[in-house]
């Protein structure tokens, strides 16, 4: 991300208006490498392919803020690596973490993982630091530590199912995996941000945020994630595309000042719902519309969307999630077109 953008975006956040309106997405490997034309094995596995794909989406769109910019993973396996979990890379698929609890009673002897030395962590910071140089060069920074949320790699590490049926049958253990993964989390993050002190933002991703009650969030993630984003950074962004209205009052308790959802609710909604405090980053359907749907129909959901707003201010456009597969640069370009006029 440029000073330009970066000085945008925290603009956008502060409430002020920015013209022309800001546009926005978050990219990475479900998108990124099909699109640039190569495999997602070889997204992931060198490094050169990984840099001139993220510059040329940059290159191509220079009016769009990409976010978090540069994001060096590995899809879901980055942070459950680190726990030891076995790890699955088809050639053109997702990856995929397997789970590593496979009983509550595992979660005690759960071992604490170092960020500098353990799992795929050490590969993703170093890639960055090798690709620093040239990020500069480009008159780019890194500009947020990123990681899955507590919730989601619990979720990774013992199962979606046995997770939450865990905090509802054994809370004192899911308690305790709570805390180690924070634990976990907090080390990983200031790691990222002592490497790079260009860094300037938080951005967690947890869909898991949605699939709970506003009681069980409140006693199972919501001192974590405050906790996770206490540090004294300019953005506060947390990824939900799950179902949010639960959750979406008790966004600005988080300490979160921008946020990415799903397309089940609508900005004004959400608007009201955070009393608008936070700053929005959507919401068209990302599949239906913006992978899918022709030019005609992209033009008319973002247009809609623009002209359905009571308030145009602390909303960056973009789809309801992170950019999809098989979007293509006619359907970015048809939906900022769409959007600036």
């Amino acid at each position: 991300m440029t000073d330009q953008q970066w000085e945008i975006l925290k603009k956008v956040i502060n409430g002020e208006t920015v013209k022309p309106a800001p546009i926005g997405f978050i990219i990475d490997c479900p998108w990124l490498p099909n699109w640039y034309g190569i495999k997602i094995l070889d997204y992931f596995s060198n490094d050169e392919l990984w840099l001139k794909a993220n510059l040329k989406a940059l290159n191509d769109f220079p009016d769009v803020i990409f976010l978090p910019g540069f994001w060096s993973e590995f899809g879901m396996c980055t942070e459950p690596s680190a726990f030891g979990a076995r790890c699955t890379f088809p050639e053109n698929e997702f990856p995929h973490a397997h789970r590593v609890i496979q009983s509550a009673d595992d979660i005690d002897n759960l071992p604490q993982p170092n960020p500098k030395t353990d799992g795929l962590l050490p590969f993703m910071l170093n890639r960055l630091k090798l690709a620093q140089p040239k990020i500069e060069a480009a008159g780019h920074k890194i500009r947020f530590a990123v990681a899955r949320g507590p919730l989601n790699i619990a979720s990774y590490l013992m199962g979606s199912t046995e997770f939450l049926t865990t905090m509802m049958m054994q809370p004192d253990k899911a308690e305790v995996l709570m805390k180690k993964i924070t634990a976990y989390l907090k080390d990983w993050l200031g790691l990222q941000m002592e490497t790079f002190p260009s860094i300037d933002g938080i951005f967690l991703l947890d869909d898991i945020i949605g699939f709970m009650g506003e009681e069980e969030f409140r006693n199972f993630g919501l001192p974590y994630f405050k906790e996770l984003y206490s540090p004294n950074v300019s953005v506060k962004f947390l990824h939900n595309d799950a179902p949010c209205k639960v959750s979406a009052p008790i966004l600005p308790e988080f300490g979160i000042n921008f946020f990415n959802m799903g397309f089940d609710v609508t900005l004004n909604e959400l608007k009201q719902a955070t009393q608008n405090k936070v700053t929005l980053l959507g919401n068209i359907p990302p599949r239906d519309v913006l992978a899918s749907g022709d030019n005609a129909k992209i033009t008319s959901v973002t247009t809609e969307l623009v002209d359905s707003l009571k308030d145009k201010s602390k909303v960056i456009f973009s789809c309801g999630g992170g950019m999809p597969p098989n979007v293509s640069s006619e359907a970015i370009k048809t939906f900022i077109n769409a959007v600036r006029k």
